[in-house]
């Protein structure tokens, strides 16, 4: 099932263009990784997927029944402060929010919902400990419960690896894996570290002013891929 489709999008501001003509989508159990040099706009294409930032030119359309408040984001970690004053239980809860509508307190559905995703991704032994007293995968782990919450069929992860070790970075892989393959969600990863997200990748997307999208068999092949990752193999 199509879960996103962007056409002839040009991202950027006013005056100032980053990227142009970028075609590309998302279906149901596919990971799409978004790679390039800094300053290419891949920041700036997650604002405007998610609808926080307005595109210059083109479309972007998502599937039936979501909406841009509906897919779950994991944003970079730098946005989230370590010192962060709430349970995990809070944490994963605030991914709720949207679903709450005009009511101003979290109902029976939204607390069963985090507890799900609390016990899903083995946090249940530490719902109660502060945020600001987790590892750096323990916080990864409790976002990624968070950004389920609000998931229809679309997950947003930038730079969800940043500042991991190698075996949390894999068990963080894993558990994406698992998301796609078992529940058919639709995964865009913005990342830097290009080996660890080819290997789950199912379409690259390469910013740059020759900008590619197509498969990883396909981008493997071409120049400009085996250039960027230093000549991986499918």
């Amino acid at each position: 099932m199509r879960l996103l489709d962007c056409n002839f999008l040009s991202l950027g501001y006013p005056g100032h263009v980053l990227a142009s003509n970028l075609s590309f989508s998302l279906d149901t159990g596919q990971c799409l990784c978004i790679v390039g040099e800094n300053g290419v706009g891949k920041s700036t294409l997650v604002r405007t997927i998610l609808h926080l930032q307005p595109a210059l030119a083109g479309t972007i359309q998502l599937g039936q029944g979501i909406t841009p408040q509906k897919i779950g984001y994991l944003p970079q970690t730098t946005v989230i402060s370590a010192d962060f004053p709430a349970t995990v239980q809070e944490v994963v809860l605030s991914g709720c929010l949207a679903s709450c509508g005009w009511r101003p307190f979290y109902g029976r559905a939204e607390r069963e919902l985090a507890e799900r995703q609390i016990t899903r991704l083995g946090l249940g032994d530490l719902r109660k400990c502060s945020f600001r007293d987790l590892s750096g995968g323990q916080r990864q782990r409790t976002l990624l419960a968070r950004a389920l919450c609000a998931a229809k069929s679309i997950l947003l992860l930038d730079e969800p690896v940043a500042g991991l070790d190698p075996a949390i970075q894999a068990e963080f892989y894993h558990l994406i894996h698992k998301l796609r393959e078992e529940d058919g969600m639709g995964i865009i990863m913005v990342s830097h570290d290009i080996r660890g997200v080819i290997q789950e990748a199912t379409h690259i997307l390469h910013l740059s002013s020759n900008f590619f999208y197509g498969t990883r068999k396909e981008y493997l092949a071409t120049q400009q891929g085996r250039l960027f990752t230093g000549g991986m193999e499918e």
